[in-house]
Parts: structure tokens; sequence; C-alpha cells
């Protein structure tokens, strides 16, 4: 099976002049099983090249009285080596891809000690797990604020004739294509302090990596790579807002612990106007019970020691 590029067609039914986006371009090729045979036919076809080989010597040695007995050691000569081309070892975790003369034949994943087609070309594809954490990047939130960002992204093949023939080289592709979706995704989402139905870089970080995971999937698909998990690893503000941002979150901070501590506070003085009142222990009029409720909170939301004033006189004096 060939590689071929189709370009996507205009409104009038003619070729583009170039193609957009991931349906613009299709490579016509998928993984297949390649002829192979296991350890067992592998170690005779060995033997057998090697018992060809030795039987070509002592013929070519006669070829010096019986010129015919050489032409027959070419032939056991090369069709020993012929056969010892056929041999190839496969390790765990590893795949062959086998061409010949630049035609896709098919992957061994069979493990060992394998025959397979004659001078055939195979190459080493790892299906092995893989992972690696992009460059940390700088990006614009969702908000206009510089932040620096960078995510693990664990990756796999799974098709080893994409991976093989799409692209030029899938490690690179994944590397720089996982770089874009984690701007992309950025730039998507506030760092913090999201508005209704928006989720925070911060505060969600489950769901913006489900959707790392997702764009990185969708845009390396071509090159037969499966994305088995994307995680955020380093997250911040950028340097030159880092010292603004902080004063922010501790302003935020700070006005809901007060909001804490004064509804703590209006609540304690509820309860104890109740209780004077339920108990009897004094008679307060309007003006009188407005001057307890300000010491009262006074003292009960103020940050420094309260200091009592003894009060000779009355009130109203």
């Amino acid at each position: 099976m060939t590689e071929s590029v189709v370009p996507q067609e205009s409104e009038g039914g003619e070729p583009a002049g170039r193609p957009v986006g991931h349906g613009g371009v299709r490579v016509e090729i998928e993984e297949k099983t390649a002829w192979s045979l296991g350890a067992g036919a592998a170690v005779l076809a060995l033997l057998a090249s090697l018992a060809l080989i030795g039987g070509a010597i002592p013929l070519f040695v006669a070829a010096e009285d019986t010129p015919a007995l050489g032409v027959l050691g070419g032939v056991l000569m090369l069709v020993g080596l012929l056969a010892l081309t056929s041999l190839t070892i496969v390790n765990p975790g590893q795949t062959k891809v086998v061409q010949l003369f630049g035609r896709y034949l098919g992957t061994i994943r069979r493990t060992g000690f394998a025959l397979t087609t004659p001078l055939s070309s195979r190459k080493r594809v790892s299906v092995r797990v893989r992972n690696f954490e992009t460059n940390e990047l700088k990006v614009n939130d969702a908000d206009g604020n510089p932040i620096n960002i960078a995510a693990i992204v664990v990756w796999q093949v799974t098709d080893t004739a994409k991976a093989t023939f799409a692209v030029e080289d899938y490690a690179d592709f994944v590397r720089v294509q996982s770089e874009s979706a984690l701007r992309h995704v950025a730039m998507a989402h506030p760092y913090d302090h999201a508005d209704d139905g928006e989720q925070s870089l911060r505060g969600a970080t489950d769901v913006v990596s489900g959707e790392i995971a997702d764009e990185v999937a969708a845009r390396v698909v071509i090159a037969g790579i499966e994305v088995i998990e994307a995680r955020i690893s380093n997250l911040a503000y950028a340097p030159e807002i880092a010292q603004a941002m902080l004063q922010r979150q501790q302003a935020g901070a700070i006005i809901a612990a007060r909001e804490r501590i004064v509804e703590g506070a209006v609540s304690m003085v509820e309860d104890a106007l109740a209780r004077l009142e339920r108990d009897g222990v004094v008679t307060l009029d309007d003006e009188r019970r407005a001057a307890m409720v300000s010491n009262l909170l006074v003292v009960l939301c103020g940050e420094s020691r309260a200091t009592p004033v003894v009060n000779t006189g009355s009130l109203y004096a």
C-alpha cells in the first residue's frame, strides 16, 4: 500500500489551491501484518543456510578440476546468503516494519527469532509507552494575563505504518503538536476567578488536563499515535505580574476573612441581645441597644486588643 496525498476540492469541484486543516491531507496507509514464521522455522532456515554455505566451500576448492562444481557452489552460496537475509529478531515492546524495494509489506509484532521475506529491509519501531514534559510555555490566559505553563504527555505508537510513513519524525511531531495544543487550551481558560460556566486552569485541573489530552490526540492521530494521558506539570503567573497577582490574591483572602468575621460577630451580637432580653438582665431602649451593638462589633471585629472604658455617668448626660 502506498502513501498518497489527496487535496481538497473547492466549491466548483476543482482542487483547491492548498489543503486547510486535518481533513485536507489524508495518508492512505494503515498497518497490516507482515508474513513471518516463528522461532522454529527461523532456526531451521539458519541451519539450512549455514549448511549450504558450508557445502559450497568444498565445491569451490574442487572447481579447479571441474568448473561445473564451481557454478554449483556459487548457487548454494547464493541460496544460503539469501536465507540469512530473511532472519530477524524482534524484542519485546518493539516491532519491525518490513519493506521490499520501497514497498510496505507489513509489520511484524511477533517477538523473538522470526523468519520473514528475504532481501527485505526492516525498520524497528517501538510500541512502548513513552512520556515527556513540554517546554515551559509563556501564554496569555482568557483574561489576557501572561502565565507560564507546562504539561506531561503520555503516548504510545498504535499504528506503526502511519508512524513510519505519514510523518517525518513521529516523536518530534508529537512534541510539537503537544505544545501547540497546550497553548491553545491555556488561552481558552482564565488562570483563576472563572465566571459562571467557565473552568479555570488552577481550579479545574482535571477538566483542563482532559481537554489537553483530547486536543493532542486529535492532532497526532494522523501519525498513528494514541495519547494515554496529559497532565499539567507547571502553572504560574509570569514573573512580571506575579507580585501584582499575589497582592490581588491576598486582598481577596483578606476580604473573605473579614466577611466571615463580620458574619460571626453579627450572629454573636444577636445571640447576646436576645439572651439579655430573655433573662431580663437589663432593659434596653433603641439608643442603648445601638450603643451596645456598636461596642460589641468593635470588640469582635477589631484587629487590636480592646481597651475597656468605664463610664460612671449617664449615657444621656
